[in-house]
């Protein structure tokens, strides 16, 4: 494997680890305000089935860091902090607005992830394999999103904007630091 070969598949993974993680804590947040302020069964329960297709991606991309000594972002304690606030903040903005939060991240995922699958050789295919298929969980998870009442109508919009920016801001800063 080249240097630079191995130089991005460790940034591809540092950042999908820390990406999979703030998945989870956004989801975390929504259930925390949905256990305290917002009571709505059938979201909570979608939320935590989707939450469990996170935890089982972070758990492949953290056993990967120990595996390959690659040094997770040292941004980790403030993206858990920031997750947990969009997540439980969108939750009580409502469902659409919660909802949109998981297709806004979700569709930067779908570019972010199928950038890496693209550049990722033969050298790693079970790296490449995971991706592919954890991209398509998120795909599935930014469709149950739309169905449960998701918009981009309005000043929706513009949430959509800003979730989209600061993942982008998070990826960008994860794959280096």
């Amino acid at each position: 494997m080249k240097k630079n070969n191995k130089k991005k598949i460790e940034e591809f993974i540092r950042v999908d680890h820390a990406g999979e993680r703030g998945a989870i804590k956004i989801y975390e947040g929504q259930l925390l305000a949905l256990n305290t302020l917002v009571k709505n069964d059938e979201m909570k329960k979608t939320i935590e089935e989707m939450r469990e297709h996170e935890r089982e991606h972070a758990n492949y991309f953290e056993n990967e860091i120990k595996k390959r000594g690659i040094k997770p972002t040292k941004f980790l304690p403030l993206w858990d902090l920031l997750g947990v606030g969009l997540g439980f903040g969108s939750t009580i903005l409502g469902k659409k607005a919660a909802m949109l939060c998981t297709a806004s991240v979700e569709e930067v995922i779908d570019e972010h992830y199928q950038n890496q699958i693209d550049q990722i050789e033969n050298d790693e295919k079970e790296l490449k394999n995971k991706i592919i298929k954890f991209r398509e969980d998120e795909l599935h998870h930014k469709d149950i999103a739309y169905e449960q009442g998701a918009t981009k109508d309005g000043l929706y919009s513009i949430f959509d904007k800003i979730i989209k920016t600061g993942s982008k801001i998070a990826i960008n800063i994860s794959e280096k630091i």
